[in-house]
């Protein structure tokens, strides 16, 4: 997977910002959820070269932000993009990255996550929600499946292409596998958040906060 974003960084950004539906929206909306006080903690899950932090800096200069990507080169250009920021940048899978227990403000997460399983994002959000302080909240932007028949459809495509390509299990593959809304919100709360509220929504597009 990470070749695949790498393979793209020239037209990423473009891309993000014209392709999907209302990104010129959701991405500011996104960061204006984050926290403003100087200082404030926070933790990007699948980053990337920072679409939604260049909104977040413009409204919290001062925050301090852990970025977790799977891609070196996003990574890069996240630091070409704000070399005066204070960015603790992460080469890895957010799924195997130790997050330091009652730490981040906030966590965040934007059009990253609809490529996993329900069993696969229950634990990694169970560990975000340890690494947040009291009062901390995750707030997840993300590709949603509009009905359980198209979530079963795109799982089990996904299936067929695994077994057609030799693919093992637990190996990264690009291809999207969303959930509807109301099963993310069962794995937020399976995973120990007290509340998911629905913030907004564009096409297929949606803002959980989880608290």
């Amino acid at each position: 997977m990470d070749e695949f974003f790498d393979a793209r960084l020239d037209i990423y950004d473009e891309h993000q910002l014209t392709e999907i539906e209302s990104a010129r929206e959701f991405y500011p909306f996104t960061a204006g959820l984050l926290p403003e006080s100087a200082g404030a903690r926070v933790l990007d899950l699948g980053c990337g070269t920072g679409l939604e932090l260049g909104e977040f800096f413009r409204l919290n200069p001062h925050a301090c932000v852990t970025g977790i990507d799977l891609a070196p080169g996003m990574l890069a250009e996240l630091r070409r993009k704000f070399p005066d920021r204070d960015l603790d940048l992460i080469c890895g899978s957010y799924f195997e990255v130790p997050f330091e227990a009652h730490c981040f403000d906030a966590a965040v997460s934007v059009e990253s996550l609809h490529h996993f399983t329900r069993e696969e994002k229950v634990p990694l959000y169970r560990r975000v929600r340890d690494a947040l302080v009291p009062r901390g909240y995750f707030v997840l932007t993300d590709y949603f499946a509009a009905s359980d028949e198209e979530e079963a459809r795109l799982q089990r495509e996904l299936a067929l292409l695994r077994r057609e390509q030799g693919i093992a299990d637990g190996a990264l593959y690009h291809f999207d596998t969303p959930l509807t809304v109301a099963h993310e919100t069962e794995a937020l709360l399976e995973a120990g958040f007290a509340h998911v509220e629905l913030l907004g929504a564009w096409g297929s597009t949606a803002t959980l906060r989880a608290s």
